[in-house]
């Protein structure tokens, strides 16, 4: 099978199998605030990652490309997206085009459409220093995502089956890249000992890819004669990687993705460690649903809900959240506890 029809298969997979809501975000509950003491127009949404100002707390995470025409409209829409919401946007794995240049025009449309935007580069742990530089070149790219995908190659049936080396090629990349590094799972969460792994190599920020959204084990267990079934509820909750990094790597830079759907999920994740908030198989559904004008309203409405609930807990900046109180219940409470976090942290700040 050609790089080009896989790609077209993991996003037919991808919204055919949807979102499983297992993220632990609805264990989650603020702790009502009376008298929150600020007003709408006071709320200030910006974050950073690294040195990396980002008008808002919310991007577009890395989806595709190197799939031909019908990644390059994807990615075309999403640019504009990106560019009338001023918003980040990561492309997805730009291996395609570093195999087969002929493809570098599907993630090129990126910057083209989105001159002066905010844009992540994206490559698989296996990359080289060269290939991360080929890439970051390719879309001239802010900041360069590596991503950990190791439940997913072994699933996918012509996937990888050898991960030796791979924090060795992340610090040399980090050395050498020019940019911030981006380290993100894709869907099946990080423990605190990955991200405590990642920080001793200079990475910049991880972007945790929770269990709970698009199941890429299940995508690939479509494309399977044998199922390998057991790695279909793999993985660590969106809400408890972000808990998990931020405990044990207070000073690092942590984006919550992973089965976001909306505005309450990316308050929550802001809440107990995020300083930023990814979302890919939810803005894909409606792009593909609805197209890229109906795309940009929808995500004014979400940063709009935004800025009301953090009225509502008295929290003007996206610091401020991460101080506001709430309770952890159900299986998320039980995971942290076992773990050595206790929740009494969020629910008595």
């Amino acid at each position: 099978m050609t790089r080009s029809k896989r790609k077209w298969d993991h996003i037919q997979h991808s919204l055919n199998t949807g979102q499983s809501r297992l993220t632990g975000f609805d264990e989650i509950t603020f702790v009502h605030q009376g008298l929150p003491n600020c007003s709408v127009e006071q709320v200030e949404l910006s974050t950073k990652i690294g040195e990396l100002e980002l008008s808002s707390p919310i991007f577009i995470n890395a989806m595709t490309g190197g799939g031909g025409q019908t990644t390059l409209e994807i990615n075309q829409k999403l640019a504009i997206v990106a560019r009338e919401t001023n918003i980040p946007m990561a492309v997805g794995s730009q291996m395609s085009a570093i195999k087969d240049p002929s493809e570098a025009y599907t993630y090129k449309i990126v910057r083209k459409e989105n001159e002066n935007g905010t844009i992540i580069a994206n490559l698989g742990s296996e990359a080289t220093v060269d290939q991360a530089l080929t890439a970051i070149e390719m879309v001239r790219a802010d900041a360069f995502q590596i991503h950990l995908n190791t439940i997913q190659e072994l699933t996918m049936p012509e996937g990888d089956r050898d991960f030796t080396g791979a924090l060795t090629r992340i610090e040399n990349i980090v050395n050498k890249s020019g940019v911030p590094v981006i380290v993100k799972e894709v869907g099946f969460g990080m423990s605190m000992e990955t991200v405590q792994k990642l920080k001793s190599v200079g990475v910049t920020a991880v972007d945790v890819g929770g269990y709970g959204g698009t199941n890429f084990a299940k995508v690939e267990n479509e494309r399977r004669d044998h199922l390998l079934s057991f790695f279909n509820e793999w993985g660590i909750p969106t809400a408890i990687s972000i808990i998990e990094a931020r405990s044990r790597c207070p000073e690092l830079f942590i984006l919550g993705s992973g089965g976001i759907q909306n505005s309450l999920d990316i308050v929550k994740a802001l809440s107990i460690g995020a300083n930023a908030a990814g979302l890919a198989g939810r803005f894909l559904k409606v792009l593909m649903e609805s197209g890229h004008e109906k795309l940009i309203e929808e995500i004014n409405i979400i940063l709009n809900e935004i800025r009301f609930m953090m009225t509502a807990l008295g929290a003007v900046t996206v610091p401020d959240l991460q101080s506001v109180p709430l309770i952890i219940s159900g299986e998320t409470h039980h995971w942290l506890n076992e773990r050595g976090i206790s929740t009494k942290q969020f629910s008595c700040r």
